[in-house]
């Protein structure tokens, strides 16, 4: 995924034919932005670029110097707190921005701001009234900070007026639910939001944020990192591990306690996610209801354990399509990685099985014209053909979708598309779309390869395809993956799934109807109740075995204080409105989640946090500066991820992508060329 600082990759295709006024025009756009536009202002980009420290020496270019997170993880539920610390070490005032990465899942529920000794609570807000609160208050003179949603992943802080020596610190807090997968714990935190491919197909206003300043390939973040888990069960904890970073384990006696916080290491650790697993004593999981009784609203969820997965005693053929990204972004580690899982996954097909593949970066190409049967020499054509390409262009991946969905196939086979990618584009809202209006076709898996992958675009193409995301942010996990995703496919855990209720007067249940378990996840219905606490939850469905039947009482030991329920079911309602947005967009719609933000106080993409200090501080607001907290590159991704530079004096473009180079060369060829031709036609003229 190399970034371009305008969609101008499109027309090199065209270069065989340019007339000499046109082959010009193609040199001439191959200069940097910052070459092409007059001094000035900040020029304008949709991608990232590469930060180099210098302007003004008064004026503090990195004012995050520190993230702080606490986790407590209690049964199912865990409770984050990230405390962001600004620090203005130059000689004026300036606003810092900052866009960072969160969970896809998390329910973002508060935020405060400490000013020395001052706590300043943020209100929630619909969104263009918090900027207008904020560009106020920062207009004033004071203190302030906005905390916006660009993705259920992607946040952005804005902290005003931080004066010369001044200390911020910013505290966000959000819950998640863990959901076990095979009786597999996991905590996520990722740390830094991979560069963006600004694709020409996305919308040019919700996706302005993937302009961000990124330092180079083996710069290191000069913000410090701290992070603590502390997990509560009331089962034993059997295992505790980190494949991502080096980790310390106390455990009390009784092993249902346990701390956790990161070895101390003179290498980075906020440059990839934080993944962070753990099982319980007995491979059991966490099943059954918990209950929250409210002022005005009462909220239950309840975790159903799914049977084990068996294997079919008869497997019907299936057609699989696997779309692999070679685009920039991919090249090295991640690329490297995606061919061993490939090997993994087509290897392992059956011969009754057919499959194509489909690479794809600035364009795409099938292998083979058709699906082929995965025979032995198939598949080693396919993986010989795949283990060429190294990874280089842009990241075109709704384009390639499209493709894989108009592969014609017989009626009575069954075809699962499987897109394997890191994930750095923004055309989420483009791809769920595509991917819900052919699931007829076609159901999808999605493998998320790299250190820090956009699990937004994983987790949600998944869901829109009614299948299941993998992510793989280390090689060793690749054979492992494969085999989960060829134990899905071959056996779904449990079909035709439906939750009913007995005694339980229940309203608003999520999810609205029930999706196949495909591996051995728990079954989770959130919802409201009214009346007493009494009845039961029972779910039904059709396993490999037979019917399959669980029931889960309400009795003096289910728990009743678990007050997050109340915002993780807002959580999930509003993604299920989110969802149905990408497929067709109403202002009802957008309202609806509007209000949802606004009545429980939480982040959405309608609504803000705005925390504003009622002393006027900065008397000169006009002449602070505002700057750009940088991203690390994250670990294992090249700098052919990065694009152009916007700012004069600030960045430097990026290495050219490779197709971009070549097809400078050959330009330059033909001009020699067209000069050789018109020495010799005048040559002639001359000599007749």
């Amino acid at each position: 995924m190399t970034q371009a600082a305008s969609p101008r990759h499109g027309p090199w295709l065209w270069f065989a034919t340019v007339s000499v006024a046109t082959t010009c025009f193609v040199l001439l756009s191959t200069r940097p932005a910052a070459a092409q536009e007059a001094p000035g202002p900040r020029l304008k980009t949709e991608s990232p670029y590469f930060f180099v420290k210098s302007d003004s020496p008064d004026t503090d270019r990195l004012p995050l110097k520190a993230t702080e997170v606490n986790v407590h993880v209690s049964g199912v539920i865990a409770d984050v707190t990230v405390t962001q610390t600004y620090r203005n070490e130059g000689q004026r005032a300036i606003e810092a921005r900052y866009v960072f990465p969160g969970s896809a899942r998390a329910a973002v529920s508060g935020l405060n701001v400490r000013l020395g000794d001052r706590l300043i609570t943020a209100q929630i807000r619909e969104k263009q009234q918090a900027q207008i609160e904020y560009n106020t208050a920062k207009a004033e003179g004071k203190t302030a900070a906005l905390l916006e949603q660009h993705l259920p992943n992607v946040f952005q802080m804005n902290v005003a007026n931080i004066l010369p020596g001044d200390d911020v610190k910013v505290e966000l807090h959000y819950t998640e639910l863990l959901v076990p997968n095979a009786g597999n714990y996991q905590f996520v935190f990722p740390t830094v939001v991979g560069p963006r491919y600004h694709s020409p197909l996305a919308d040019p206003a919700a996706t302005k944020w993937v302009a961000q300043p990124t330092l180079r390939a083996g710069v290191a973040p000069n913000t410090m990192f701290k992070l603590k888990v502390a997990i509560d069960t009331p089962m034993g904890i059997k295992e505790i591990r980190s494949a991502t970073h080096a980790i310390d384990v106390k455990k009390n006696d009784e092993d249902k306690h346990a701390d956790v916080a990161l070895t101390a290491s003179n290498e980075p650790a906020n440059n990839r996610d934080f993944v962070l697993d753990y099982r319980l004593a007995g491979e059991k999981i966490e099943s059954g209801l918990m209950l929250f009784k409210g002022q005005d609203e009462n909220f239950f969820l309840a975790m159903i354990e799914p049977p084990k997965s068996v294997a079919a005693s008869a497997i019907s053929p299936r057609d699989y399509i696997f779309v692999v990204d070679i685009s920039g972004s991919m090249h090295g580690f991640p690329l490297d990685t995606a061919k061993t899982m490939l090997e993994r996954l087509i290897g392992g097909l059956r011969p009754s099985d057919t499959f194509n593949v489909l690479l794809f970066s600035g364009s795409n190409r099938m292998l083979s014209p058709k699906s082929v049967p995965a025979t032995r020499a198939n598949i080693e054509q396919a993986l010989a053909t795949i283990n060429k390409y190294q990874g280089s262009g842009s990241t075109e991946l709704v384009p390639a979708l499209r493709r894989a969905y108009a592969e014609p196939k017989p009626d009575n086979l069954s075809r699962s598309i499987v897109v394997v990618t890191d994930g750095y584009v923004d055309v989420e809202r483009e791809a769920f779309e595509l991917v819900r209006k052919n699931l007829g076709k076609a159901n999808l898996f999605s493998f998320g390869i790299g250190s820090s992958v956009n699990r937004h675009l994983m987790e949600g193409l998944a869901r829109a395809g009614m299948g299941e995301p993998f992510v793989i942010t280390d090689p060793v996990q690749a054979p492992e993956q494969a085999a989960r995703f060829k134990r899905m496919v071959e056996s779904p855990v449990l079909t035709h799934v439906k939750a009913t209720f007995g005694g339980l007067d229940v309203y608003d249940v999520e999810p609205s109807a029930l999706p196949d378990v495909l591996g051995e996840r728990p079954v989770i219905v959130f919802g409201k109740w009214r009346g007493e606490a009494r009845g039961r939850v029972i779910i039904e469905g059709q396993a490999a075995s037979g019917p399959y039947r669980q029931e889960v009482a309400i009795d003096a030991g289910t728990r009743q204080d678990t007050a997050a329920l109340r915002t993780l079911w807002a959580r999930h309602r509003i993604a299920a409105l989110s969802d149905q947005e990408s497929i067709e967009p109403t202002d009802l719609i957008a309202k609806r989640v509007t209000d949802l933000g606004l009545r429980y106080s939480l982040l959405t993409q309608y609504t803000s946090f705005i925390a504003v200090d009622k002393v006027v501080r900065n008397p000169a607001p006009q002449n602070a500066a505002s700057v750009d907290q940088p991203q690390p590159l994250p670990k294992g991704v090249s700098e052919l991820a990065v694009g152009g530079a916007p700012t004069l004096g600030a960045e430097v473009p990026s290495t050219p992508e490779p197709e971009l180079l070549g097809a400078v060369a050959v330009v330059l060829s033909m001009l020699a060329m067209l000069r050789r031709r018109a020495r010799r036609q005048d040559a002639r003229r001359l000599t007749h």
